[in-house]
C-alpha cells in the first residue's frame, strides 16, 4: 500500500518527467508522435521510480523507448535541477512502455470479428 508522501512523489515526479520529455520532443523538432507518461510507481525507500510510458504511433515505441533509457542519465539531471527544493535525492529512473491500450485495441478486434467465441 502507498503511503502518502509516496502518492504525492509519484505525482510530481510524474508530472516533472511529461514535462521534461515533451520538451525534447519539441526540440528535436519531431513531429506525429505522442509520448506521455501514464504511471510513476516509487518504491517505499524512494531510491527507484518505475516510469511507464505510452507512446503512439506504436511501431516506434520501442527506439523511442531504446532513446529514452540511453539518455537516462540526462534526464535523472535535468529533474534534479526542476525538483531541488521539493526533493533531497531524485531517484533512480526505471522505464517501461505501458502497452494497456494496445491491450485494449486487441480485445476490442477480437470482439468485433466474425468468428466471436462468445456469440458460439
Amino acid at each position: 500500500m502507498e503511503t502518502q508522501r509516496q502518492k504525492k512523489i509519484n505525482a510530481l515526479l510524474q508530472q516533472e518527467i511529461t514535462a521534461l520529455l515533451q520538451g525534447a520532443i519539441r526540440a528535436q523538432g519531431v513531429k506525429n508522435l505522442v509520448l506521455s507518461v501514464s504511471k510513476v510507481s516509487i518504491t517505499v525507500d524512494l531510491s527507484a521510480a518505475k516510469v511507464y510510458l505510452s507512446i503512439f504511433p506504436h511501431y516506434k515505441a520501442k527506439e523511442i523507448l531504446q532513446g529514452i533509457q540511453g539518455n537516462k542519465n540526462v534526464l535523472k539531471h535535468d529533474l534534479a535541477q526542476r525538483l531541488r527544493n521539493d526533493l533531497r535525492k531524485v531517484p533512480d529512473l526505471i522505464f517501461y512502455l505501458d502497452d494497456s491500450l494496445e491491450y485494449i485495441d486487441a480485445i476490442e478486434a477480437s470482439l468485433t470479428r466474425k468468428n466471436d467465441p462468445l456469440k458460439e
